[in-house]
């Protein structure tokens, strides 16, 4: 191992210190949730200011290039240590009534986010598998993090035998492709498949077989019909800190790996793949979006929701195929908008539920526009942006993916049809909500909870993000179209 190897792997190893610095704060000063979230945000902060170092340099590859830094993987590093960030913010004032230890929950967060790091930075398809399990194991363990819960130890179970599958599935496809290839290198898988496209060498029905395995397990992992059963049950039976995380972190890394590997290493063969990722897409929003009409269960309800955005985030994967570019751009900005939109309005449901006992459902939202006016502004403002109303994110994300596809043309362009479908149908539940907040009188006379400073600052921050996005774009395109070019050119 060189010192350039160290350089470059710097976030990387920070992030796993970041994680046992929790657990030694927790140690001497057990129990102590404040301690524990000051360690790991100013461990997060660190790792952070590294990985913009880092990134400043020119592109670069550690460990025999098996491991790649480019402009996608900065970016892509610093989502995933936001989304942490937030998550570890929001969680004590629902972990702390129930008793839940915030020490283990941060800790087991940091390495999750270790493993999203390492498949922005795979130039391997071994290393992209080892850090999609490193990335979904600690995701089972938060899954059914309140043992004591039945819910939730069903929902992890149910995720955790179904994750399995499709990461044996996944390991089954990048067997064969590594046998029929020569290697698991993704620039040396594209250049064998480069061969194939200009009928040098036949396409075997091996490869084939392994591209389908691959794309099998990947589909698992962002929750894409009809590989999307374990959703509903993990997002609801997880305690919501950990639904929060579960609906932007995983599916963003998960996202990582498609853009790594189809973007990559299957590019050349983007033609042929297009047809199988506009069929996902027109399918997940769909479904996603027609069963989440019929949820009274506001958790639940964006389970499904978290579906149907999944479906609109393959269409940016879609108008890449379709030969535009700017679909790759508008995938990423949507990830950045729609994981700060979503655990918005997931950390609105934690704070409602700090009170033990409380549920997620409809019923639980009702007046709360006149108990608490703070936290139903807010929510109204994530629901609008996860809506698509201007001038929020969600707004600006969707139109950036509408005009990919409209630019990529012919199957492409119906599903930017099927998007507008979809957000005029997810208007309905979504403002649903809001309806019983401001107009349906509260379920009981309970006084209004007091909620933390650290939950506030999370809300402020999500929403600060929220608007800044939909209002002035440009302060994350210029990087996000970076991102793009260092991926697909």
């Amino acid at each position: 191992m060189s010192g350039q190897d160290v350089t470059v792997i710097s976030p990387f190893i920070l992030a796993v210190a970041t994680a046992i610095a929790i657990l030694v704060a927790d140690l001497i000063s057990p129990g102590r949730s404040t301690v524990t979230v000051f360690v790991a945000l100013a461990g997060l902060a660190i790792t952070a200011a590294a990985t913009i170092a880092v990134g400043s340099m020119d592109a670069t590859t550690a460990y025999g290039g098996a491991y790649k830094l480019d402009a996608l993987t900065t970016f892509l590093d610093l989502l995933f240590i936001s989304i942490i960030a937030m998550t570890i913010v929001f969680a004590p004032d629902y972990l702390v009534p129930r008793g839940l230890p915030v020490a283990e929950f941060a800790t087991v967060l940091v390495f999750a986010m270790c493993g999203a790091m390492l498949i922005s930075a795979s130039a391997d398809l071994l290393v992209l598998f080892l850090g999609l399990e490193l990335m979904v194991l600690p995701g089972y363990l938060l899954a059914g993090y309140h043992k004591s819960d039945g819910y939730s130890t069903e929902g992890a179970i149910k995720y955790f035998l179904l994750g399995s599958f499709s990461s044996a599935i996944f390991l089954f496809g990048l067997a064969f492709v590594w046998g029929l290839t020569g290697s698991t290198r993704i620039a040396d898988v594209a250049a064998a498949l480069t061969g194939v496209t200009t009928g040098a060498t036949p396409f075997s029905p091996g490869l084939a077989m392994g591209f389908a395995f691959m794309t099998t397990g990947v589909a698992f992992k962002i929750a894409a019909v009809p590989f999307h059963y374990w959703t509903p049950d993990a997002y609801q039976g997880s305690p919501t800190p950990v639904t929060g995380y579960l609906s932007v972190g995983p599916k963003v890394g998960a996202f990582a790996l498609i853009l790594r590997l189809f973007v990559e290493a299957l590019g050349p063969l983007k033609a042929d793949w297009l047809p199988i990722v506009i069929v996902l897409a027109a399918t997940t929003m769909t479904l996603g979006n027609l069963v989440a009409l019929t949820q009274d269960n506001v958790k639940r309800m964006l389970a499904y929701s978290s579906i149907a955005h999944t479906g609109y985030m393959l269409v940016g994967l879609a108008a890449y195929a379709g030969g535009r570019r700017e679909g790759l751009e508008a995938l990423l900005f949507y990830g950045a908008a729609y994981s700060f939109m979503n655990l918005g309005a997931f950390a609105v449901i934690a704070a409602l539920q700090k009170r033990a006992g409380v549920t997620s459902q409809l019923a639980t939202f009702a007046g709360l526009g006149r108990k608490e006016p703070a936290l139903g502004i807010l929510m109204t403002l994530f629901l609008l942006s996860l809506t698509g109303i201007p001038p929020t994110a969600g707004f600006f994300a969707k139109a950036l993916i509408i005009l990919a596809a409209v630019q990529a043309g012919g199957w492409v362009a119906f599903l930017a049809v099927l998007v507008v479908l979809n957000a005029a149908a997810a208007a309905f539940y979504y403002l649903r909500v809001v309806v019983y907040m401001y107009m349906r009188d509260p379920a009981s006379e309970a006084p209004p909870l007091r909620h933390g400073r650290l939950l506030w600052g999370g809300l402020a921050a999500a929403t600060v993000l929220t608007i800044l996005f939909g209002v002035f774009p440009g302060l994350i395109l210029g990087i996000i179209g970076n991102a793009a070019q260092a991926l697909a050119g």
